[in-house]
Order: C-alpha cells, then sequence, then structure tokens
C-alpha cells in the first residue's frame, strides 16, 4: 500500500490499484471477468487498479471476493521478504557429546528454534530458564526428565513442558539422536 501526498488541506488516500491488479493478474483473471463476477464496471475497475479511484470498504470486498483473497492484503505493499538462515550458515555450539544448531540463526528474541543432537549416552544435564519449549525428536531415543517426570520419547513423538521447571536429556540405546526444539521465550 502507498499513500499518495495530500496536497494542503487535503487528505490522503490509500492507493491499493497494484495490490488489486496482482492478485487478479496472479488469478488469470481479466478485468471483464472480476466485473462480471463482481458486478462492478469494467471502466471503474479499471480506475481503481490505475489509482484514479479510491474504492470504498464494500468495493475492495466484493473485489478480495472474486480475487479470494483477503481485503487486507490490497494494502499489504511494503512487506519485508522473509529471513533466510541457509544450513552452512547456522551457529552451532559444541556439547558434551553432541551440538546444538540454531535453526533459526539467532534472528528472533521472542523464539529460538534449535536442533539439538547427542551421541549415545550423552545427557544434556539439569538446567532451567523461562519459557516454553516444545520438542520433537527426529531420530533416536530419549529419556526426558523433568521434576518427578520421566518420559522415554523416539522418532515422532512431541513434549511439551514449562522451562521454568529443571529438566535433562539423555540419549537412550547405541545410536545418535536429534530433536527439534522450539523454546518460546517471554517478552520482558
Amino acid at each position: 500500500m502507498t499513500m499518495e501526498q495530500p496536497e494542503e488541506g487535503t487528505r490522503s488516500r490509500l492507493l491499493v490499484g497494484r495490490q488489486i491488479r496482482r492478485w487478479r493478474t496472479e488469478r488469470g483473471l481479466t478485468l471483464a471477468r472480476v466485473a462480471e463476477r463482481s458486478g462492478l464496471n469494467v471502466g471503474y475497475l479499471s480506475q481503481i487498479e490505475n489509482d484514479k479511484a479510491s474504492p470504498s470498504l464494500a468495493v475492495l470486498g466484493q473485489i478480495a471476493e472474486v480475487l479470494d483473497v483477503s481485503p487486507a492484503w490490497f494494502l499489504m505493499n511494503d512487506v519485508p521478504p522473509p529471513r533466510v538462515v541457509r544450513a552452512g550458515e547456522r551457529p552451532v555450539t559444541a556439547t558434551d557429546g553432541g551440538r546444538v544448531e540454531h535453526v533459526d540463526g539467532r534472528t528472533s528474541r521472542e523464539v529460538a528454534i534449535l536442533e539439538v543432537v547427542g551421541a549415545p549416552g550423552s545427557r544434556v544435564g539439569a538446567h532451567a530458564h523461562a519459557g516454553d519449549e516444545h520438542h520433537v525428536v527426529l531420530r533416536g531415543r530419549m529419556r526426558l526428565t523433568q521434576g518427578e517426570h520421566s518420559i522415554e520419547v523416539g522418532p515422532g513423538d512431541y513434549v511439551r513442558w514449562d522451562g521454568s521447571i529443571p529438566h535433562d536429556g539423555e540419549i537412550l540405546g547405541d545410536e545418535e539422536a536429534a530433536m527439534l526444539l522450539v523454546r518460546i521465550n517471554p517478552r520482558t
């Protein structure tokens, strides 16, 4: 969405034409087809797409329905690109008998996404921290302990717990184990 610079004493208006045209062409629809389906005039739709007319919310809703998108999408213009962390660029911390890879590249303060890999018989060691943890076992078997609770998990199993309660993990069996761990950090 862009804003047209107002002249002295007038209000600015939202420019949505570019996004409407983008979604229309992505859907492979002509102006005539959108007009037919929405009940709007082809000329009026053309004016909207060229930012020569400002549609009401009701009209944006009609166009959005035809294009099968949320009307809010017409207001999104300056969307930041996705952040990509390549596998070879992940920060890695070596541990006794394993490693912790920051899958997310430490790009967020709210969430940490880690791949934790451990050798047979290795342990994480009891620790605690603020925030919830979500675990998905990728391979191998583990014993996860939190307080008085101890569970054995394997590939595909999911575990969630409160990270502020002391917890530990141990690799079981004679093969390496790995889990994806998502830690939700509380806002400060």
